[in-house]
């Protein structure tokens, strides 16, 4: 457990085991699938955001417990989707949901997931946090639409792939933060601050993700380094080598992303590091970062303020 989950600990068990409770069904298949999937456990930072913000306000009350777990829900119904649409096999170590079971019990349970998600919403009786995440729901799905009409464009700019990671990744740290705000009452200028804290954190993640998966440790990324690549997927170190390597380098990223193959992948990633694109990504998720924690300097000093002040170290120093 890294120190920003131990300051937690409570909340998060208490979350762990709504989670549990919410994926009852009557047909066992949703419960199986719903039960792997939280097995294979991961970081949980988006809940884990929720709590921090929650308790570094000063809310002593519980719904943030069940607001936590919303949040948990609408990301793993992303991810279930997700695989699908990338035919991914592997996510976090173990095959993924559609790998084990099909991609139509995938795509499914993911929908069970968003919908009990938004029966959990109502039960918290808020319009304004109903809105938020409402809107963050419809952005993500338009993230994902936009990042399958990219896939394959070598013409894709940092502009777009920048909107993209927003919309994917971005936006739910977003919501996590502000839903967390609204909830405690917190005033508008709070609220927003959280917000944008929140913002900057999911798109240093996003990018640190894109960098590991040229420069990653396979095994503790439980994925296989260049998974964008076979996927067409024009991200930040592909678009800055395009961009800024040699003449040779640029097609020979252009060919790969418009044939979707990882099969030149080696000389590949050895023009993303010859012409610095990997420290360039890395450089952004910096600059990211120093701004998401700009927007906690009105937050009292405190266990939970420095937790996501740890947060945002981790999230441009991890290897995975």
């Amino acid at each position: 457990m890294l120190p920003f989950h131990r300051v937690a600990a409570d909340d998060f068990a208490a979350v762990n085991q709504l989670i549990i409770d919410q994926l009852h069904s009557d047909v066992p298949l949703v419960e199986n699938i719903g039960h792997y999937l939280v097995e294979a456990g991961g970081k949980r930072l988006r809940p884990l955001l929720v709590l921090l913000c929650a308790r570094a306000v000063g809310y002593r009350g519980r719904d943030h417990i069940g607001l936590a777990a919303i949040i948990e829900f609408i990301h793993t119904a992303t991810l279930l989707h997700d695989d699908v649409v990338d035919v991914s096999e592997m996510r976090r170590g173990r095959l993924t949901a559609n790998a084990k079971w099909g991609n139509a019990p995938s795509v499914l349970v993911g929908d069970f997931l968003y919908s009990r998600a938004f029966q959990m919403m109502v039960a918290l009786k808020d319009m304004d946090i109903m809105a938020i995440l409402s809107d963050t729901t419809n952005t993500i799905a338009e993230g994902e639409v936009q990042q399958l009409v990219n896939a394959g464009d070598p013409e894709v700019g940092e502009d777009n792939y920048l909107t993209v990671i927003h919309k994917k990744t971005g936006a739910l740290f977003e919501a996590a933060c502000e839903t967390a705000a609204v909830l405690t009452g917190c005033t508008g200028e709070e609220r927003t601050s959280l917000k944008l804290y929140g913002r900057h954190l999911g798109l240093a993640f996003q990018l640190v993700d894109d960098a590991l998966d040229y420069r990653g440790d396979p095994s503790a990324l439980g994925k296989n380094v260049g998974d964008d690549l076979a996927e067409g997927k024009p991200t930040l170190p592909l678009i800055h080598t395009m961009a800024n390597g040699s003449a040779a380098q640029a097609a020979l990223v252009r060919e790969a992303i418009e044939q979707r193959s990882g099969a030149r992948l080696v000389e590949i990633v050895e023009a993303i590091e010859s012409c610095g694109a990997i420290d360039y990504t890395l450089e952004q998720a910096r600059v990211a970062v120093d701004k998401a924690r700009e927007h906690l300097a009105f937050l009292p000093e405190g266990e939970h303020k420095t937790a996501l002040q740890q947060l945002a170290s981790f999230a441009v120093e991890r290897t995975a």
